[in-house]
């Protein structure tokens, strides 16, 4: 792989971690048509890395408090005060949140490591996937009749919403919009669906970051300057798909996501059948 080819795959990643188009799908489209053959999935779990660096540097006041208020409850299991501390207090709830919600991922990465790792060989299934994507964010935003913030949520949604991003493990389906979808089917608001959805994604990335550590060494030994770049380029993009995504949800709809998800999925549909 060349200094190029890394950062146009970095950009890519960056940008689609965060939009609901799924980042997954668009690394394979990407490395099909640029003619990059990877051993495995070290070049993308550490562009992943890169947009974990992208989302801690977005919410980095946030997570620090989410830190401190987990260890602090923490404290509040042996006062006695746990229960009453996670109603009253925002950053606690959260922290809990995220780490439920990470659970159902975890499961379903440790027990299905190798078929996940073959479906990234197709770009047939992404296509399709994408597709579901679309469906998703189209039929979620209609059905959405609820408000919910951190304060009207709980360890319900974060479930559920850490089950969609277990699905989202499967390339084609986005993560970030399998997350927004569910939490838009569970009455949350748009802006803090897609909020949570990206504090959600930080242990999840983390942990394939870390089952991958030995290979990303491997990789970083044999092209150094093309990993780091394409590292970098994954973190600025995807600090910019962050903010572009909260604006849109904030002042549009997600359609413009659905109608994209849709075209994409068609067209390498289309493209893998002429093949």
């Amino acid at each position: 792989m060349d200094i190029l080819q890394a950062i146009i795959v970095g950009i890519v990643q960056g940008l689609t971690e965060f939009l609901p188009v799924s980042s997954s799908a668009h690394l394979i489209f990407a490395q099909e048509l640029l003619g990059i053959n990877q051993p495995g999935l070290a070049f993308d779990v550490l562009l992943h890395l890169g947009t974990l660096f992208a989302v801690v540097c977005y919410f980095f006041k946030d997570i620090v408090e989410m830190i401190k208020a987990f260890f602090s409850s923490i404290t509040d299991i042996f006062r006695g005060r746990f229960k009453q501390e996670f109603k009253s207090n925002q950053y606690k709830k959260l922290s809990w949140m995220v780490l439920i919600g990470t659970i159902p991922a975890g499961i379903i990465g440790l027990a299905f490591d190798s078929q996940i790792e073959a479906a990234f060989s197709s770009i047939t299934i992404p296509a399709f996937f994408l597709l579901v994507t679309g469906v998703l964010l189209y039929v979620s935003q209609r059905l959405n009749v609820g408000h919910k913030n951190i304060r009207g949520s709980g360890l319900k949604e974060a479930i559920i919403m850490g089950i969609g991003q277990a699905f989202a493990i499967i390339p084609g389906l986005s993560r970030s919009g399998t997350t927004i979808s569910t939490g838009l089917l569970m009455g949350l608001d748009k802006e803090f669906a897609a909020k949570f959805s990206f504090l959600l994604a930080i242990p999840a990335i983390l942990g394939a970051c870390v089952t991958q550590l030995d290979n990303i060494g491997v990789g970083l030994d044999i092209n150094f300057l093309p990993y780091v770049l394409g590292f970098l380029a994954a973190l600025i993009s995807g600090y910019l798909a962050i903010s572009i995504l909260l604006k849109l949800i904030r002042e549009r709809s997600l359609d413009i996501f659905a109608f994209y998800c849709w075209i994409v999925g068609i067209i390498v549909l289309v493209y893998s059948f002429l093949l």
